[in-house]
């Protein structure tokens, strides 16, 4: 049997399969076909029609089977068909198909979208799928099998990520990215030297903050390497605890400094 919570708001048109799980004021709504085993944590809402398979999870404030967001919508029949065994983690959200894209979005088994990944009307998202935060999908994609779209990505309408693709965080995808492949933004992020008007405001002096200016300009603007820099700050510096502070997080630094 299910387990329906009272404060759940179930359409009369849905169908919940043997198993299921659904917490308080979740919301299942007309046409909905939920498989077996599936949970739906408080707060969840899946819209239909759609069509969703076994062991699928739906974490708080996830909407699923929502309206394309197209203007060219006018409430036709349109439907969302959902696999098996997928995560739809907090703020997810899912819509429908569109008549003019073939009326469904379909979305395979065994993906997990991390929060706030956004799938449009009439994608194809294949099996072992990875959204990571805030990864979006245009209307029209196509993800293929065990590819992984990163942070706060975006695919272009139409696009199509192949197989065991990696796209990189922050990456706009604005043509295919073949199977296999890691797809990566080019990042050119600098340091701009120091937050002056953050550090006033928190109530530092102003020989404070020069003294702070002057490790920086060792740091950046010099013909120094780091280790040279950080040994002139050592040399001429060595009475700011604060010049000790930033010496101690470059030194400690695993992953490179922004520079």
């Amino acid at each position: 049997m299910s387990e329906i919570d009272a404060r759940a708001s179930i359409a009369k048109t849905a169908h919940i399969g043997a198993g299921a799980r659904i917490g308080p004021f979740a919301v299942v709504g007309d046409e909905v076909e939920i498989g077996a085993e599936c949970v739906l944590e408080p707060h969840a809402v899946i819209l239909g029609p759609a069509n969703v398979g076994a062991k699928n999870h739906f974490y708080s404030f996830c909407a699923i089977g929502g309206e394309p967001q197209d203007l060219t919508f006018a409430g036709e029949h349109v439907s969302l068909e959902i696999g098996d065994a997928n995560q739809f983690r907090e703020f997810v959200t899912v819509n429908r198909g569109t008549k003019k894209g073939g009326g469904v979005t379909r979305i395979g088994s065994k993906n997990m979208f991390m929060a706030y990944a956004h799938v449009a009307h009439d994608c194809r998202v294949g099996d072992g799928v990875i959204f990571v935060n805030g990864a979006t999908l245009a209307g029209h994609v196509t993800v293929e099998d065990h590819a992984t779209i990163g942070a706060f990505c975006t695919v272009h309408q139409f696009c199509r990520v192949g197989r065991y693709a990696y796209v990189g965080a922050l990456t706009a995808v604005t043509q295919d990215a073949p199977p296999f492949s890691k797809v990566v933004q080019a990042r050119d992020v600098r340091s701009y030297g120091v937050n002056a008007i953050g550090l006033e405001r928190h109530g530092f002096e102003p020989e404070r903050i020069k003294t702070i200016q002057r490790a920086y300009r060792l740091l950046l603007r010099s013909r120094l390497n780091t280790t040279q820099a950080v040994e002139r700050m050592r040399a001429t510096l060595n009475g700011s605890e604060d010049v000790s502070e930033l010496i101690r997080f470059i030194e400690s630094a695993e992953r490179g400094l922004i520079k």
